[in-house]
């Protein structure tokens, strides 16, 4: 069997006394949809933050490759392979879309023209290339999703972690967003986390879900067995899931 491409191992982390993570495990299979669901405050973001860098946790380990992630820098983090996205996009407001995604291509090169180059493919895949020369105040929040998205892609991730990408979205614009991350997903080959709330989209497009619930996972499994589990019906779908 081959290794997972992500693997965690009893993480918790406490604030102030309160535990918004604990002893969650799972592991991520390179090549794969993940979703990670749950209700608000169930700690999906925190596990975000705990893989990416930007906290450490008290207990456990985290792991790309086999690579310990923990004490880890979020800029080492990121030239090792993993690219996160935010639920609130907060592109440079001041520059451009292909200067936005060319910063991302700057993480992992010094070459500015080799930045360029790689933004502009980011930005043919994302369906965004009619838009570089806009300023990200002037495109509508489904492009400001993809841009988002596409800052990560310019890293060149094995593992992307998107944080409610399709979040605010029209019935179109997500399917629009969920070809896109298929393609990503299927032509490119990337490994995919996703924290989302749209329930027809964690369906329609992950392989596997892990289910928390105040900072646990209560279920894994694939989408047609985490749609039939107890535990996540009553903690989390209800019964009109379908």
């Amino acid at each position: 069997m081959s290794k997972p491409l992500l693997s965690v191992r009893g993480i918790s982390k406490r604030f102030r006394g309160l535990s918004a993570v604990s002893n969650v495990s799972f592991d991520v299979a390179n090549g794969a949809i993940y979703a990670l669901i749950g209700p608000n405050g169930a700690g999906k973001t925190t596990t975000f933050n705990l893989i990416a860098g930007h906290l450490s946790p008290d207990s456990g380990t985290i792991a790309l490759e086999g690579t310990a992630l923990i004490g880890k820098r979020t800029d080492e983090i990121c030239k090792l392979g993993v690219a996160r996205t935010y639920q609130i996009v907060r592109p440079f407001s001041g520059m451009t879309v292909e200067e936005n995604v060319t910063v991302g291509a700057l993480a992992t090169t010094s070459d500015v023209a080799r930045a360029r180059r790689s933004a502009l493919e980011v930005l043919d895949l994302l369906e965004l290339a009619d838009k570089r020369h806009a300023l990200p105040g002037k495109i509508t929040l489904s492009d400001r999703k993809r841009l988002e998205v596409a800052r990560a892609l310019a890293t060149r991730p094995k593992l992307l972690l998107l944080d409610e990408v399709m979040a605010g979205l029209r019935p179109t614009e997500t399917d629009r967003m969920l070809g896109v991350l298929r393609h990503l997903n299927l032509a490119l080959g990337i490994t995919i986390l996703l924290i989302e709330h749209v329930m027809r989209a964690v369906m329609a497009l992950s392989h596997h879900v892990v289910v928390l619930h105040h900072g646990e996972v209560i279920a894994t499994g694939t989408p047609q067995e985490i749609t039939h589990n107890r535990a996540v019906l009553d903690s989390y779908l209800g019964e009109g899931v379908p």
